[in-house]
Protein backbone atom coordinates (compact mmCIF):
# COMPACT_ATOMS: atom_id res chain seq x y z
CA UNK A 1 0.00 0.00 0.00
CA UNK A 2 1.37 3.39 -1.02
CA UNK A 3 1.58 5.95 1.76
CA UNK A 4 0.67 9.58 1.10
CA UNK A 5 2.77 12.00 3.16
CA UNK A 6 1.13 15.23 4.26
CA UNK A 7 4.06 17.64 4.14
CA UNK A 8 2.91 20.24 6.68
CA UNK A 9 4.02 19.61 10.26
CA UNK A 10 1.52 20.41 12.99
CA UNK A 11 2.50 21.45 16.47
CA UNK A 12 0.17 18.83 17.93
CA UNK A 13 -1.86 15.93 16.60
CA UNK A 14 -4.65 14.73 18.86
CA UNK A 15 -6.13 11.27 18.50
CA UNK A 16 -9.85 11.45 19.27
CA UNK A 17 -12.52 14.11 18.78
CA UNK A 18 -14.43 13.49 21.99
CA UNK A 19 -14.87 16.25 24.58
CA UNK A 20 -11.36 15.78 26.00
CA UNK A 21 -9.57 15.91 22.64
CA UNK A 22 -11.68 18.85 21.48
CA UNK A 23 -11.15 20.84 24.68
CA UNK A 24 -7.40 20.22 24.55
CA UNK A 25 -7.39 21.35 20.92
CA UNK A 26 -9.22 24.55 21.90
CA UNK A 27 -6.66 25.28 24.62
CA UNK A 28 -3.75 24.78 22.25
CA UNK A 29 -5.31 26.75 19.40
CA UNK A 30 -6.17 29.59 21.80
CA UNK A 31 -2.41 29.86 22.37
CA UNK A 32 -1.80 29.98 18.57
CA UNK A 33 -0.60 26.38 18.17
CA UNK A 34 -1.44 24.46 15.00
CA UNK A 35 -3.58 21.43 15.84
CA UNK A 36 -4.86 18.45 13.86
CA UNK A 37 -7.44 16.06 15.32
CA UNK A 38 -7.70 12.58 13.82
CA UNK A 39 -10.95 10.82 14.72
CA UNK A 40 -11.67 7.24 13.67
CA UNK A 41 -15.48 7.65 13.56
CA UNK A 42 -16.86 9.30 10.41
CA UNK A 43 -20.16 10.45 11.91
CA UNK A 44 -19.88 12.19 15.31
CA UNK A 45 -23.59 11.87 16.09
CA UNK A 46 -24.80 8.88 18.07
CA UNK A 47 -27.90 8.16 20.18
CA UNK A 48 -25.56 6.98 22.95
CA UNK A 49 -24.22 10.54 23.24
CA UNK A 50 -27.67 12.10 23.52
CA UNK A 51 -30.19 12.34 26.34
CA UNK A 52 -30.77 10.18 28.28
CA UNK A 53 -27.84 7.87 27.37
CA UNK A 54 -25.29 10.65 27.04
CA UNK A 55 -26.32 12.51 30.18
CA UNK A 56 -23.41 13.62 32.34
CA UNK A 57 -23.01 15.60 35.53
CA UNK A 58 -20.45 18.39 35.24
CA UNK A 59 -18.38 19.02 38.37
CA UNK A 60 -17.21 22.36 39.75
CA UNK A 61 -13.70 22.29 38.13
CA UNK A 62 -15.27 21.51 34.75
CA UNK A 63 -17.87 24.25 35.07
CA UNK A 64 -15.19 26.73 36.10
CA UNK A 65 -12.98 25.72 33.16
CA UNK A 66 -15.81 26.22 30.67
CA UNK A 67 -16.72 29.54 32.29
CA UNK A 68 -13.11 30.78 32.12
CA UNK A 69 -13.08 30.11 28.38
CA UNK A 70 -16.49 31.70 27.70
CA UNK A 71 -18.03 28.33 26.85
CA UNK A 72 -20.45 27.87 29.73
CA UNK A 73 -23.14 30.08 28.23
CA UNK A 74 -23.34 27.70 25.26
CA UNK A 75 -24.77 24.85 27.35
CA UNK A 76 -28.56 24.66 27.27
CA UNK A 77 -29.64 21.23 28.54
CA UNK A 78 -29.14 22.09 32.21
CA UNK A 79 -31.63 24.95 31.83
CA UNK A 80 -34.35 22.49 30.83
CA UNK A 81 -33.61 19.59 33.16
CA UNK A 82 -32.05 19.57 36.61
CA UNK A 83 -31.70 15.88 37.45
CA UNK A 84 -32.81 13.11 35.07
CA UNK A 85 -32.80 10.36 37.71
CA UNK A 86 -35.48 11.74 40.01
CA UNK A 87 -39.04 10.51 40.28
CA UNK A 88 -40.85 13.33 41.99
CA UNK A 89 -40.75 17.10 42.02
CA UNK A 90 -39.85 17.08 45.69
CA UNK A 91 -36.85 14.77 45.17
CA UNK A 92 -35.69 16.81 42.19
CA UNK A 93 -35.48 19.89 44.37
CA UNK A 94 -33.53 18.13 47.13
CA UNK A 95 -31.09 15.61 45.64
CA UNK A 96 -27.68 17.00 44.84
CA UNK A 97 -25.97 13.81 43.75
CA UNK A 98 -25.17 10.30 44.91
CA UNK A 99 -22.49 7.92 46.07
CA UNK A 100 -23.11 4.30 45.02
CA UNK A 101 -26.73 5.25 44.35
CA UNK A 102 -27.19 6.69 47.85
CA UNK A 103 -28.41 10.29 47.48
CA UNK A 104 -27.21 13.33 49.35
CA UNK A 105 -29.52 16.32 49.55
CA UNK A 106 -28.78 19.92 48.72
CA UNK A 107 -30.64 21.28 51.71
CA UNK A 108 -28.43 19.20 54.02
CA UNK A 109 -25.12 20.70 52.80
CA UNK A 110 -23.22 23.25 54.86
CA UNK A 111 -21.87 25.48 52.10
CA UNK A 112 -20.36 27.86 54.67
CA UNK A 113 -17.45 25.40 54.97
CA UNK A 114 -16.41 26.21 51.40
CA UNK A 115 -14.75 29.52 52.19
CA UNK A 116 -13.47 30.11 48.65
CA UNK A 117 -16.94 29.88 47.10
CA UNK A 118 -17.84 33.56 46.75
CA UNK A 119 -21.32 34.88 45.84
CA UNK A 120 -20.28 35.16 42.18
CA UNK A 121 -19.05 31.59 41.91
CA UNK A 122 -20.33 29.28 39.20
CA UNK A 123 -22.77 26.48 39.92
CA UNK A 124 -21.28 23.54 41.80
CA UNK A 125 -22.82 20.99 39.41
CA UNK A 126 -24.75 20.99 36.14
CA UNK A 127 -26.35 18.45 33.81
CA UNK A 128 -25.13 18.20 30.22
CA UNK A 129 -24.81 15.49 27.58
CA UNK A 130 -21.91 14.24 25.51
CA UNK A 131 -23.47 15.39 22.23
CA UNK A 132 -24.06 18.91 23.52
CA UNK A 133 -20.49 19.22 24.77
CA UNK A 134 -18.97 17.83 21.58
CA UNK A 135 -21.05 20.16 19.41
CA UNK A 136 -20.07 23.18 21.51
CA UNK A 137 -16.38 22.31 21.58
CA UNK A 138 -16.26 21.38 17.88
CA UNK A 139 -17.66 24.78 16.96
CA UNK A 140 -15.10 26.56 19.17
CA UNK A 141 -12.21 24.43 17.88
CA UNK A 142 -13.08 25.17 14.25
CA UNK A 143 -13.38 28.90 14.98
CA UNK A 144 -9.87 28.78 16.43
CA UNK A 145 -8.50 27.06 13.32
CA UNK A 146 -8.27 23.45 14.48
CA UNK A 147 -8.36 20.94 11.63
CA UNK A 148 -10.60 17.94 12.35
CA UNK A 149 -10.38 14.90 10.09
CA UNK A 150 -13.06 12.30 10.76
CA UNK A 151 -12.83 8.75 9.52
CA UNK A 152 -9.07 8.83 10.14
CA UNK A 153 -8.03 6.28 12.75
CA UNK A 154 -4.43 6.34 13.92
CA UNK A 155 -2.95 2.94 13.17
CA UNK A 156 0.67 3.49 14.18
CA UNK A 157 3.27 6.14 14.85
CA UNK A 158 7.01 6.59 15.19
CA UNK A 159 8.76 9.23 17.26
CA UNK A 160 12.25 10.68 17.11
CA UNK A 161 13.89 13.23 19.37
CA UNK A 162 12.36 16.06 17.32
CA UNK A 163 9.02 14.89 15.88
CA UNK A 164 6.36 12.23 15.57
CA UNK A 165 5.23 10.60 12.34
CA UNK A 166 1.64 9.39 12.58
CA UNK A 167 0.15 6.75 10.33
CA UNK A 168 -3.57 6.75 9.48
CA UNK A 169 -4.41 4.15 6.86
CA UNK A 170 -2.48 5.09 3.72
CA UNK A 171 -1.76 8.62 4.94
CA UNK A 172 1.12 9.89 7.03
CA UNK A 173 1.22 13.06 9.16
CA UNK A 174 4.02 14.79 11.06
CA UNK A 175 3.81 16.69 14.35
CA UNK A 176 5.96 17.87 17.22
CA UNK A 177 3.72 16.23 19.82
CA UNK A 178 1.04 13.53 19.82
CA UNK A 179 -1.71 13.28 22.45
CA UNK A 180 -3.90 10.22 22.83
CA UNK A 181 -7.44 11.20 23.75
CA UNK A 182 -8.80 8.11 22.06
CA UNK A 183 -10.66 6.42 24.89
CA UNK A 184 -10.37 3.33 27.03
CA UNK A 185 -9.06 1.16 24.17
CA UNK A 186 -6.55 3.80 23.13
CA UNK A 187 -4.39 2.90 20.15
CA UNK A 188 -1.94 5.61 21.18
CA UNK A 189 -1.56 4.10 24.64
CA UNK A 190 -1.05 0.58 23.30
CA UNK A 191 1.32 1.56 20.48
CA UNK A 192 3.17 3.92 22.80
CA UNK A 193 4.08 1.13 25.22
CA UNK A 194 2.32 2.62 28.26
CA UNK A 195 1.67 0.32 31.21
CA UNK A 196 -2.02 0.30 32.19
CA UNK A 197 -2.20 -0.98 35.75
CA UNK A 198 -5.25 -1.57 37.92
CA UNK A 199 -8.07 -3.89 38.89
CA UNK A 200 -10.47 -6.13 37.00
CA UNK A 201 -14.27 -5.64 36.95
CA UNK A 202 -16.88 -6.89 39.38
CA UNK A 203 -19.90 -6.40 37.10
CA UNK A 204 -21.26 -5.85 33.61
CA UNK A 205 -23.27 -2.66 33.35
CA UNK A 206 -26.08 -2.20 30.82
CA UNK A 207 -27.58 1.01 29.42
CA UNK A 208 -30.59 0.25 27.23
CA UNK A 209 -33.72 1.66 25.66
CA UNK A 210 -36.40 -1.02 25.43
CA UNK A 211 -40.13 -1.55 25.04
CA UNK A 212 -41.58 -3.30 28.09
CA UNK A 213 -44.94 -5.08 27.91
CA UNK A 214 -45.57 -4.92 31.65
CA UNK A 215 -43.52 -2.04 33.15
CA UNK A 216 -45.72 -2.00 36.25
CA UNK A 217 -43.83 -5.09 37.44
CA UNK A 218 -40.72 -2.96 37.95
CA UNK A 219 -40.26 -0.54 40.81
CA UNK A 220 -39.42 3.05 39.83
CA UNK A 221 -36.03 4.60 40.54
CA UNK A 222 -32.89 2.77 41.67
CA UNK A 223 -33.38 -0.73 43.07
CA UNK A 224 -30.63 -2.78 44.72
CA UNK A 225 -31.57 -6.45 44.93
CA UNK A 226 -29.90 -9.65 46.09
CA UNK A 227 -28.55 -10.19 42.56
CA UNK A 228 -27.69 -6.71 41.29
CA UNK A 229 -29.20 -3.29 40.58
CA UNK A 230 -31.67 -1.86 38.08
CA UNK A 231 -32.75 1.71 37.48
CA UNK A 232 -35.64 2.95 35.35
CA UNK A 233 -35.51 6.75 35.36
CA UNK A 234 -37.30 7.33 32.04
CA UNK A 235 -39.96 5.15 30.37
CA UNK A 236 -38.13 2.23 28.78
CA UNK A 237 -34.70 3.55 29.76
CA UNK A 238 -32.98 0.91 31.87
CA UNK A 239 -29.61 0.82 33.61
CA UNK A 240 -28.55 -2.47 35.17
CA UNK A 241 -25.55 -3.85 37.03
CA UNK A 242 -25.06 -7.60 36.88
CA UNK A 243 -22.24 -8.77 39.17
CA UNK A 244 -20.79 -11.33 36.76
CA UNK A 245 -17.16 -10.11 37.05
CA UNK A 246 -17.58 -8.40 33.69
CA UNK A 247 -17.98 -11.72 31.89
CA UNK A 248 -20.64 -10.65 29.39
CA UNK A 249 -18.98 -7.33 28.55
CA UNK A 250 -15.61 -9.01 28.02
CA UNK A 251 -17.15 -11.71 25.81
CA UNK A 252 -18.04 -9.06 23.20
CA UNK A 253 -21.17 -11.07 22.37
CA UNK A 254 -23.96 -9.18 20.60
CA UNK A 255 -26.48 -7.57 22.92
CA UNK A 256 -29.92 -9.08 22.27
CA UNK A 257 -33.43 -8.47 23.52
CA UNK A 258 -33.48 -11.98 24.98
CA UNK A 259 -30.29 -11.43 26.95
CA UNK A 260 -31.50 -8.10 28.37
CA UNK A 261 -34.77 -9.72 29.41
CA UNK A 262 -32.99 -12.62 31.13
CA UNK A 263 -30.68 -10.30 33.07
CA UNK A 264 -33.55 -7.99 34.07
CA UNK A 265 -35.73 -10.88 35.23
CA UNK A 266 -32.93 -12.29 37.35
CA UNK A 267 -32.03 -8.93 38.94
CA UNK A 268 -35.59 -7.72 39.47
CA UNK A 269 -36.93 -11.15 40.47
CA UNK A 270 -39.93 -10.67 38.17
CA UNK A 271 -41.17 -12.24 34.94
CA UNK A 272 -41.18 -8.88 33.15
CA UNK A 273 -41.28 -9.08 29.34
CA UNK A 274 -39.19 -7.01 26.91
CA UNK A 275 -40.40 -7.13 23.32
CA UNK A 276 -37.99 -4.67 21.63
CA UNK A 277 -34.42 -3.54 22.20
CA UNK A 278 -33.87 -0.16 20.52
CA UNK A 279 -30.44 0.83 21.80
CA UNK A 280 -28.05 -0.90 24.15
CA UNK A 281 -24.46 -0.83 25.32
CA UNK A 282 -22.43 -2.48 28.07
CA UNK A 283 -19.69 -1.24 30.38
CA UNK A 284 -17.79 -2.38 33.46
CA UNK A 285 -16.08 -1.10 36.58
CA UNK A 286 -12.60 -2.06 35.41
CA UNK A 287 -10.29 0.52 37.04
CA UNK A 288 -6.93 1.08 35.37
CA UNK A 289 -4.49 3.97 35.13
CA UNK A 290 -1.40 4.54 33.01
CA UNK A 291 1.68 4.49 35.25
CA UNK A 292 2.99 7.52 33.35
CA UNK A 293 1.15 10.02 31.15
CA UNK A 294 4.13 10.76 28.91
CA UNK A 295 6.52 8.77 26.77
CA UNK A 296 8.87 11.10 24.93
CA UNK A 297 6.69 13.21 22.64
CA UNK A 298 3.57 11.20 23.37
CA UNK A 299 0.97 12.14 26.00
CA UNK A 300 -2.23 10.52 27.26
CA UNK A 301 -5.36 12.27 28.53
CA UNK A 302 -8.89 11.27 29.47
CA UNK A 303 -9.96 7.63 29.25
CA UNK A 304 -6.75 6.82 27.41
CA UNK A 305 -4.94 7.55 30.68
CA UNK A 306 -7.49 6.19 33.17
CA UNK A 307 -10.71 4.18 33.18
CA UNK A 308 -13.22 3.32 35.91
CA UNK A 309 -16.93 2.71 36.38
CA UNK A 310 -19.00 5.62 35.03
CA UNK A 311 -20.66 6.18 38.39
CA UNK A 312 -21.48 9.86 38.79
CA UNK A 313 -19.95 10.86 35.45
CA UNK A 314 -16.54 11.60 36.98
CA UNK A 315 -14.63 10.20 34.01
CA UNK A 316 -15.64 13.07 31.73
CA UNK A 317 -14.75 15.64 34.38
CA UNK A 318 -11.42 13.96 35.05
CA UNK A 319 -10.55 14.01 31.35
CA UNK A 320 -11.50 17.66 30.85
CA UNK A 321 -9.31 18.47 33.86
CA UNK A 322 -6.43 16.71 32.11
CA UNK A 323 -6.98 18.84 29.01
CA UNK A 324 -7.11 22.10 30.97
CA UNK A 325 -3.89 21.19 32.80
CA UNK A 326 -1.91 19.98 29.80
CA UNK A 327 -3.00 22.53 27.20
CA UNK A 328 -1.27 25.68 28.42
CA UNK A 329 1.87 23.81 29.46
CA UNK A 330 2.27 22.13 26.08
CA UNK A 331 1.58 25.44 24.31
CA UNK A 332 4.24 27.23 26.38
CA UNK A 333 6.76 24.54 25.46
CA UNK A 334 5.90 24.77 21.76
CA UNK A 335 6.30 28.57 21.86
CA UNK A 336 9.73 28.25 23.57
CA UNK A 337 8.45 29.99 26.68
CA UNK A 338 9.14 26.95 28.79
CA UNK A 339 11.53 24.05 28.84
CA UNK A 340 10.18 20.53 28.50
CA UNK A 341 10.56 20.06 32.25
CA UNK A 342 7.37 22.10 32.70
CA UNK A 343 5.56 19.20 31.05
CA UNK A 344 6.57 16.92 33.93
CA UNK A 345 4.13 18.81 36.16
CA UNK A 346 1.22 17.47 34.06
CA UNK A 347 1.71 13.93 35.36
CA UNK A 348 2.76 15.09 38.84
CA UNK A 349 -0.45 17.07 39.25
CA UNK A 350 -2.98 14.96 37.39
CA UNK A 351 -1.96 11.39 38.33
CA UNK A 352 -2.95 11.74 42.03
CA UNK A 353 -6.31 13.24 41.03
CA UNK A 354 -6.93 10.29 38.72
CA UNK A 355 -5.87 7.75 41.35
CA UNK A 356 -8.24 9.35 43.84
CA UNK A 357 -11.17 9.11 41.41
CA UNK A 358 -10.39 5.45 40.69
CA UNK A 359 -10.43 4.66 44.40
CA UNK A 360 -13.68 6.62 44.77
CA UNK A 361 -15.18 4.43 42.05
CA UNK A 362 -13.88 1.21 43.61
CA UNK A 363 -15.36 2.19 46.97
CA UNK A 364 -18.78 2.69 45.38
CA UNK A 365 -18.68 -0.68 43.68
CA UNK A 366 -17.71 -2.38 46.94
CA UNK A 367 -20.85 -1.23 48.75
CA UNK A 368 -23.09 -1.92 45.74
CA UNK A 369 -22.36 -5.64 45.69
CA UNK A 370 -25.37 -7.89 46.35
CA UNK A 371 -23.89 -9.38 49.52
CA UNK A 372 -24.91 -9.05 53.18
CA UNK A 373 -21.54 -7.48 54.01
CA UNK A 374 -21.88 -4.83 51.30
CA UNK A 375 -25.46 -4.07 52.26
CA UNK A 376 -24.37 -3.58 55.88
CA UNK A 377 -21.70 -1.08 54.77
CA UNK A 378 -24.24 0.56 52.48
CA UNK A 379 -26.58 1.17 55.40
CA UNK A 380 -23.82 2.79 57.45
CA UNK A 381 -22.77 5.05 54.57
CA UNK A 382 -26.42 6.00 54.07
CA UNK A 383 -26.70 7.06 57.71
CA UNK A 384 -23.52 9.13 57.44
CA UNK A 385 -24.70 10.82 54.23
CA UNK A 386 -27.91 11.83 55.96
CA UNK A 387 -25.94 13.95 58.44
CA UNK A 388 -24.98 17.55 57.67
CA UNK A 389 -21.25 16.86 57.86
CA UNK A 390 -21.65 13.70 55.79
CA UNK A 391 -23.66 15.37 53.04
CA UNK A 392 -21.14 18.23 52.92
CA UNK A 393 -18.20 15.83 52.63
CA UNK A 394 -19.75 13.74 49.87
CA UNK A 395 -20.92 16.81 47.95
CA UNK A 396 -17.43 18.29 48.13
CA UNK A 397 -15.95 15.10 46.70
CA UNK A 398 -18.60 14.41 44.05
CA UNK A 399 -18.67 18.02 42.85
CA UNK A 400 -14.88 18.34 42.92
CA UNK A 401 -14.92 21.36 45.22
CA UNK A 402 -12.07 19.92 47.29
CA UNK A 403 -9.82 19.41 44.23
CA UNK A 404 -6.43 21.09 44.49
CA UNK A 405 -2.79 20.55 43.49
CA UNK A 406 0.15 20.25 45.84
CA UNK A 407 2.48 22.92 44.47
CA UNK A 408 4.92 22.63 47.36
CA UNK A 409 3.84 25.83 49.10
CA UNK A 410 2.24 26.49 52.45
CA UNK A 411 0.85 29.83 51.32
CA UNK A 412 -2.96 30.05 51.65
CA UNK A 413 -4.94 29.31 48.48
CA UNK A 414 -1.89 28.11 46.51
CA UNK A 415 -2.82 25.07 44.42
CA UNK A 416 -6.53 25.89 44.63
CA UNK A 417 -8.86 27.26 41.97
CA UNK A 418 -9.00 31.05 42.07
CA UNK A 419 -12.22 32.36 43.64
CA UNK A 420 -14.37 34.35 41.25
CA UNK A 421 -13.60 37.73 42.77
CA UNK A 422 -15.72 40.68 41.65
CA UNK A 423 -13.86 43.94 40.99
CA UNK A 424 -15.29 47.35 41.74
CA UNK A 425 -16.41 47.84 38.14
CA UNK A 426 -18.48 44.64 38.29
CA UNK A 427 -16.01 42.54 36.30
CA UNK A 428 -15.38 39.04 37.61
CA UNK A 429 -12.02 37.30 37.46
CA UNK A 430 -13.33 34.39 35.40
CA UNK A 431 -14.35 36.82 32.66
CA UNK A 432 -10.76 38.09 32.40
CA UNK A 433 -9.43 34.61 31.62
CA UNK A 434 -11.13 34.09 28.25
CA UNK A 435 -7.82 34.56 26.38
CA UNK A 436 -6.02 31.81 28.32
CA UNK A 437 -3.31 34.06 29.76
CA UNK A 438 -2.04 34.00 33.32
CA UNK A 439 -2.85 36.83 35.68
CA UNK A 440 -1.39 38.84 38.55
CA UNK A 441 -4.31 40.11 40.59
CA UNK A 442 -3.19 43.07 42.72
CA UNK A 443 -5.76 44.39 45.18
CA UNK A 444 -3.55 47.20 46.57
CA UNK A 445 -1.99 48.65 43.42
CA UNK A 446 1.57 47.75 44.41
CA UNK A 447 3.91 49.42 41.89
CA UNK A 448 6.66 46.85 42.50
CA UNK A 449 4.31 43.99 41.67
CA UNK A 450 3.30 45.69 38.46
CA UNK A 451 6.92 46.25 37.51
CA UNK A 452 7.82 42.63 38.27
CA UNK A 453 5.31 41.24 35.78
CA UNK A 454 5.64 44.00 33.18
CA UNK A 455 8.22 42.06 31.13
CA UNK A 456 5.80 39.13 30.91
CA UNK A 457 2.80 41.10 29.64
CA UNK A 458 2.48 38.76 26.65
CA UNK A 459 1.66 35.90 29.02
CA UNK A 460 0.59 37.46 32.35
CA UNK A 461 -2.21 40.01 32.56
CA UNK A 462 -1.78 42.57 35.33
CA UNK A 463 -5.12 43.35 36.99
CA UNK A 464 -5.40 46.01 39.68
CA UNK A 465 -8.60 46.60 41.61
CA UNK A 466 -10.26 46.20 44.94
CA UNK A 467 -12.92 43.62 45.74
CA UNK A 468 -15.57 43.18 48.38
CA UNK A 469 -13.94 39.98 49.66
CA UNK A 470 -10.23 39.44 49.14
CA UNK A 471 -9.99 36.41 51.46
CA UNK A 472 -7.12 37.82 53.56
CA UNK A 473 -4.80 38.25 50.59
CA UNK A 474 -3.44 41.31 48.81
CA UNK A 475 -2.22 39.73 45.57
CA UNK A 476 -2.39 36.45 43.65
CA UNK A 477 -0.51 34.95 40.71
CA UNK A 478 -2.91 32.82 38.67
CA UNK A 479 -1.92 30.21 36.10
CA UNK A 480 -3.76 30.02 32.75
CA UNK A 481 -5.79 27.06 34.08
CA UNK A 482 -7.12 29.17 36.97
CA UNK A 483 -4.88 27.61 39.63
CA UNK A 484 -3.31 29.99 42.14
CA UNK A 485 0.50 29.77 42.00
CA UNK A 486 1.42 32.45 44.58
CA UNK A 487 -0.33 34.65 47.10
CA UNK A 488 0.67 37.50 49.36
CA UNK A 489 -0.56 39.35 52.40
CA UNK A 490 0.00 43.09 52.81
CA UNK A 491 3.80 42.60 52.65
CA UNK A 492 4.58 40.82 49.36
CA UNK A 493 7.66 38.65 49.10
CA UNK A 494 8.92 39.75 45.68
CA UNK A 495 11.53 37.01 45.60
CA UNK A 496 8.86 34.33 46.07
CA UNK A 497 6.80 35.97 43.33
CA UNK A 498 9.74 35.95 40.93
CA UNK A 499 10.37 32.28 41.71
CA UNK A 500 6.72 31.47 40.97
CA UNK A 501 6.84 33.41 37.70
CA UNK A 502 10.03 31.62 36.68
CA UNK A 503 8.53 28.26 37.58
CA UNK A 504 5.28 28.65 35.65
CA UNK A 505 5.82 31.36 33.04
CA UNK A 506 9.54 31.67 32.20
CA UNK A 507 11.18 28.28 32.34
CA UNK A 508 13.69 29.35 29.69
CA UNK A 509 15.67 31.56 32.07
Amino acid sequence: MKTTLNHSTHDVIISGAGPVGLFLACELALAKCSVLILEKVENPYSPLKQFPFGIRGLSTPTIEALYRRDLLKGLELHKRIKNPHQNTKQESQRQGGHFAGIPFHSDNIDTSKWKNRLPGSTETSLISEMQELETLLTHRAELLGVEIRRGHAITDFHQTADEVTVQSGDQSFKCKWLVGCDGSRSVVRKAGGFEFAGTEPEFTGYSTQVDIDDPEKLNPGRNVTSTGMYLQSQPGYLIMQDFDAGTFHNSEKPLTCEHIQAVLRRISNTNVTINTLHIGTTWTDRARQATTYRNGRIFLAGDAAHIHAPLGGQGLNLGLGDAMNLGWKLAATIQNRASESLLDSYYIERYPIGAQVLDWSRAQVEIMKPTPQAQALNAIIRDLMNTRDGATYFAGRVWGIDTHYNLGSNLPLVGHSVPNFELEDGTRIGELMYDGKGMLLDFDGDASLKKTVSEYDDRIRYVCGNTIDRLATSALLIRPDGIIAWTSDSNPDYCELQNAITRWFDFTQ
